[in-house]
């Protein structure tokens, strides 16, 4: 199992602009190709400009062939311009992570 774990910053007061444009055209293609995230959060306290995706694959295959999918799809390129245009994001940081043995959500 292979956890993708991605944190994003916005600009301070965008985040629900982001979040709404992300709904509208984002997530419709981003399930179509990785499926139900396994966490979608948004910063209650600390960093409120925040929000964090997790996504859970297979192995690096899997997830190289969805997301390889995913960037090929117009709608999705759509969102990406959409995103790009707004100009919300401020950075963004990925960290894939395997389960320790112990955890709860297996192997």
């Amino acid at each position: 199992m292979l956890i993708d774990h991605r944190s994003y910053t916005v600009k301070p007061g965008t985040l629900t602009r982001q979040i709404a444009l992300y709904k509208e055209f984002g997530l419709t293609p981003q399930k179509r190709h990785l499926g139900e995230p396994f966490a979608f959060l948004l910063t209650d306290t600390g960093d409120v400009n925040t929000y964090v995706h997790i996504w859970v694959y297979k192995d690096a295959a899997d997830r190289a062939s969805r997301r390889a999918a995913m960037m090929a799809d117009s709608d999705w390129q759509t969102y990406l311009q959409k995103s790009a245009d707004a100009g919300y994001l401020i950075s963004q940081r990925n960290s894939l992570m395997v389960p320790a043995d112990f955890a709860p959500i297996g192997r």
